[in-house]
């Protein structure tokens, strides 16, 4: 398969017809950006299917792609989109699993592990969001931008106690800690 013949399928699989192919997979530095933009519709056209059955074969189509800097960020912009829809960690954990083979072949170790880390911090959040109150070891094993995301949108003390105790950054404790004390507040 080609550059082109790949996009051109993706693109016709999730009903986009107004992107020009052959602007998108031309050489020059701009035309990365248009092949970027089509990568992140065809994503939303993905993750907004019900069904899940063809995820692996277009994670594998978009990281065939030679830029693997745009690639990954479109597979990162799957695995987040498909966080927020599944029921809990155990289906989370069953589609992830499916693309980890596709993953693996991104030549990039960097690119690689980043998406690991991405699908191990939205397991570690649906398991909170699923009753599971984490201890410091664990809040210490997730990314600073997971400890974040749970400082500003967390709404359960515990956990916001936890990260505003143990979080990596100082911004990110202070975050939890203020908003561990507004909510106190408010439930009073």
């Amino acid at each position: 398969m080609t550059l082109h013949s790949d996009l051109a399928e993706l693109l016709a699989e999730a009903g986009i017809l107004d992107v020009d192919v052959d602007e998108a997979v031309a050489d020059e530095h701009d035309h990365e950006h248009v092949r970027s933009s089509a990568y992140q519709r065809v994503v939303s056209v993905t993750a907004s299917s019900r069904s899940r059955d063809r995820d692996r074969a277009i994670v594998a189509t978009i990281l065939r792609d030679p830029d693997e800097m745009g690639a990954k960020t479109a597979v990162v912009a799957l695995v987040d989109e498909i966080a927020w829809k599944v029921t809990g960690p155990a289906e989370f954990q069953q589609w992830s699993a499916e693309l980890l083979p596709e993953i693996d072949q991104l030549k990039t170790e960097t690119f690689r592990e980043f998406i690991r880390r991405r699908i191990h911090d939205w397991l570690f959040y649906l398991s909170i969001k699923d009753g599971h109150v984490p201890t410091p070891a664990e809040l210490a094993k997730v990314t600073d931008w997971m400890q974040r995301f749970l400082a500003e949108h967390s709404t359960s003390l515990a956990v916001l106690a936890l990260v505003a105790a143990s979080a990596n950054t100082k911004k990110t404790r202070n975050i939890a800690k203020n908003r561990a004390g507004s909510r106190k507040l408010r439930t009073q």
